[in-house]
């Protein structure tokens, strides 16, 4: 299992990575899958746009881009997070920063995964099962 914090453009504190990069490890493995290499990319609202425009051609921010998926039975690819929009989004929801975080780099996986958002349904079960690993996540950190 290789999980990787990278930093583009942004400088992010992840408290606890090893204990983080364990509890991703397990997301994948109780959603039925191993971890190959999974870089975690940091990076500010700038970059991240760009990221959209330029390979999913969409113009707006977003918090979090995956790229790659499962092969041979592992899980591998990039996960790009917008420590901006994360600073925004847990003021917004009035969650931690870490916390809104973690959520992000859960459904980042769970894109990794084969999961997907595209419409009300899909994001409800996505939501679900980051409610559920965050409380997993909390309750294995006490």
């Amino acid at each position: 299992m290789a999980i990787h914090f990278l930093e583009e453009d942004r400088k992010v504190p992840v408290k606890n990575r090893k204990k983080i990069k364990e509890l991703l490890g397990m997301v994948l493995t109780l959603e039925g899958g191993r971890i190959g290499v999974v870089n975690i990319v940091f990076c500010s609202d700038e970059y991240l746009a760009e990221v959209n425009r330029q390979f999913l051609e969409r113009d707006y921010f977003t918090d979090v881009i995956s790229f790659g998926g499962e092969e041979g039975g592992k899980v591998s690819g990039d996960i790009l997070i917008s420590s901006d929009r994360i600073s925004e989004n847990a003021r917004d929801y009035g969650t931690t920063f870490e916390d809104e975080l973690r959520r992000v780099m859960i459904h980042g996986l769970l894109h990794l995964s084969g999961y997907d958002d595209a419409n009300e349904e899909q994001k409800g079960l996505m939501t679900g099962l980051e409610n559920r690993y965050l409380k997993l996540f909390r309750e294995l950190e006490t």
